[in-house]
């Protein structure tokens, strides 16, 4: 990606069925950093973001709220587009799939498929659910109704449909994947995908007539009834945005660089779409980048544990500076995350404050006392050349870092390049230096510090760059694409500067800024009522006495079979024998730290008065305690094995 000229990001147009929440500021800015940098190292840059505005469960949501369905969708669109506005996302184009040139563009790409032959009339029967906006075939429903995505009930739906001739593209499709390694980011989930292309493709149903909220088909069809497909819809807006069917006037950024999205519409965009670009002769995007989901202390977000965590409030708590580079510290692209309020202060207070902030205040410390805040590179390869190399040898290979979506690598590279500068002020001692009357070395090695934060600041200003901006203040630093070339590509040292004080950067954080959710009791079903019962025998100091603590029933169960959950990537499914002459059917959230092989023939201890639950469509009745560290999660088992049911007490 870094060798194009042009260079073209995108997130994922977002539903507007909801308010904006973490997983969305993520995205967006996972996709503001690619921007900033690109454009801060020179390249012609366009960011596309913007809202999914079609569809039925809008139309429902709409009616719910007695508005229309337009209304409705200018209203959620607003607060999504007023809050990247707020963090200063720096799109080129907020898309709205409302749009009328967008509705143009796609009413040409649907024609130029029906035209190519690679879309036909006929009927559809299947089960649709409303909330996904998904067809499912029969055998992938969980007991034969519900949705395998998100568990709600599917309908039957049968009517008239326009298909695209998906499955003529399935070997297109894999010699593309094979052909590209790095297409799909991360790797692991392109092979999942190549997996479920192998297992065939069905034509795909890509018009609906049991609602009107979409875009119609091309009036050359007369088929004022239909309208397209949400997804087909959707997707269409990453060329539509540039222009595509109507003025082209930004086509010159196509193919896309970078798709960002969450992992959940993968499919939709590793499959769907490049081959619906197959099908208009277009190029297929360089990368389609696929991240985790958050989780918040441990547990999964919903508005029903009141734990779903508001971007704005904790950008507003604690800066939001501090919160983008907490987002892209925290965890490896492509892996789940989980935010707490602990873990973003220990990032501010130290990586941000010890180690970033720190080193500021001694380049205005030591400037200010020693060299009235003058400060001259002219001796430090003379007495700093190691730690140069040290340095230049670290930061020549970050970029590979950002456009190989390794972001939480690409600042680790940085924070040892503030290391090195750190340990430089210990390995030298430049109040002993200016006690020897060695000002020269004592000024080589204040500017060494002062160029190393140059680098530095060009680096992360993509990352924090309100931040940065009061950084370069101080060290006399313009954020510019000359700077960059000169100072982190060419490895030029600053001419003479003059320091500028500034108020302290990252304060230290003592306590939680943000009033913390509810705890979430971990079961299969932490009903609301039994939270509320809960908290009403819990005082103050969380003691509770002793006969509220036998209320709970905790017995040894045998574990007699096991089974993975599909679609899911943390359930099992487990039959646990507790004494009772049946086995108990229990979905446990285990399956990234167990095999359901090792589990089977194994004790553990159970929660076995909770109230079952269905997860998934699937019954629950009860719950395995384990234990979670840094180490990972353990079950909690028996020393030695016990009789199916025994009491624990």
């Amino acid at each position: 990606m870094n060798c194009h000229k042009n260079v073209y990001i995108t997130t994922p147009i977002y539903y507007v069925n909801d308010v904006a929440h973490i997983g969305h500021a993520y995205t967006t800015i996972i996709a503001d950093m690619l921007a900033r940098y690109s454009r801060l190292t020179g390249k012609k840059t366009f960011f596309l973001t913007g809202t999914d505005e079609h569809g039925q469960k809008i139309e429902e949501s709409a009616k719910a709220r007695d508005k229309t369905s337009k209304e409705y969708a200018d209203e959620v669109s607003g607060k999504f587009r007023a809050l990247w506005d707020d963090f200063d996302i720096t799109y080129d184009k907020f898309i709205r799939t409302t749009d009328e040139e967008h509705k143009t563009g796609v009413q040409f790409a649907f024609e130029k498929m029906y035209n190519k032959g690679d879309i036909y009339k006929g009927e559809y029967e299947g089960y649709y659910c409303v909330s996904c906006e998904t067809f499912f075939t029969e055998k992938q429903l969980i007991e034969n109704e519900f949705c395998p995505d998100c568990g709600k009930p599917t309908n039957i739906v049968k009517e008239e449909s326009y298909f695209f001739k998906l499955s003529a593209y399935e070997d297109k499709l894999l010699k593309w994947y094979e052909e590209n390694p790095d297409c799909i980011l991360p790797r692991s989930k392109k092979n999942e995908i190549t997996n479920f292309v192998k297992g065939g493709l069905r034509d795909l149903s890509i018009s609906r007539t049991s609602f009107d909220w979409g875009v119609k088909l091309p009036e050359s069809l007369n088929e004022p009834k239909h309208v397209m497909y949400v997804w087909l819809d959707a997707l269409l807006n990453y060329i539509t945005a540039l222009g595509y069917g109507t003025d082209e006037k930004n086509m010159e950024f196509w193919p896309a660089n970078v798709h960002l999205v969450g992992k959940d519409i993968l499919r939709f965009h590793a499959i769907y779409w490049p081959a619906f670009l197959m099908s208009l002769d277009l190029p297929l995007p360089k990368h389609i980048a696929a991240h985790g989901w958050w989780t918040r202390d441990g547990d999964k977000m919903s508005k029903s544990k009141g734990n779903v965590v508001n971007p704005k409030e904790v950008a507003d708590a604690y800066g939001l500076d501090a919160f983008r580079y907490f987002m892209l510290r925290e965890v490896p692209f492509g892996q789940d995350g989980d935010f707490s309020q602990k873990a973003l202060m220990d990032r501010i207070n130290s990586d941000l404050g010890n180690d970033l902030g720190n080193l500021l205040n001694r380049i205005i410390g030591m400037s200010g006392k020693y060299f009235e805040y003058k400060v001259t590179s002219k001796d430090v390869v003379q007495f700093h050349k190691k730690e140069l190399d040290e340095v230049n040898e670290i930061l020549e290979g970050v970029e590979s870092y950002i456009y190989n979506m390794q972001l939480n690598r690409y600042l680790e590279e940085i924070w040892k390049v503030l290391t090195i500068a750190n340990k430089a002020i210990g390995d030298y001692e430049p109040w002993t230096k200016m006690k020897e009357g060695k000002v020269d070395e004592a000024m080589a090695l204040v500017a060494l510090i002062t160029n190393i934060m140059a680098r530095v600041a060009l680096l992360l200003d993509s990352v924090m760059p309100e931040k940065i901006s009061k950084i370069a203040q101080c060290i006399g630093l313009e954020i510019n694409s000359d700077n960059f070339t000169k100072i982190v590509v060419n490895k030029e040292l600053l001419s003479d500067v003059t320091i500028t004080k500034i108020e302290q950067l990252f304060p230290r954080i003592e306590e939680i800024l943000l009033e913390q959710a509810a705890p979430a009791v971990v079961s299969t079903q932490p009903a609301k009522k039994e939270l509320e019962k809960t908290e009403e025998i819990v005082d103050e100091d969380n003691l509770i006495t002793i006969d509220k603590f036998f209320e709970t029933t905790l017995k040894i169960g045998t574990i007699v079979e096991a089974e993975e959950v599909p679609k899911s990537s943390k359930l099992l499914k487990l039959q646990v024998d507790l004494g009772e002459g049946r086995n108990r059917q229990i979905l446990a959230g285990i399956k990234e730290s167990y095999s359901a092989e090792e589990l089977v023939g194994t004790q553990a201890c159970v929660v076995a008065n909770l109230k079952p639950a269905k997860l998934m469509g699937m019954l629950s009745e009860g719950m395995l305690l384990a234990a979670r560290d840094e180490n990972g999660l353990n079950l909690v088992r028996p020393e030695k094995p016990k009789v199916s049911g025994t009491k624990i007490s």
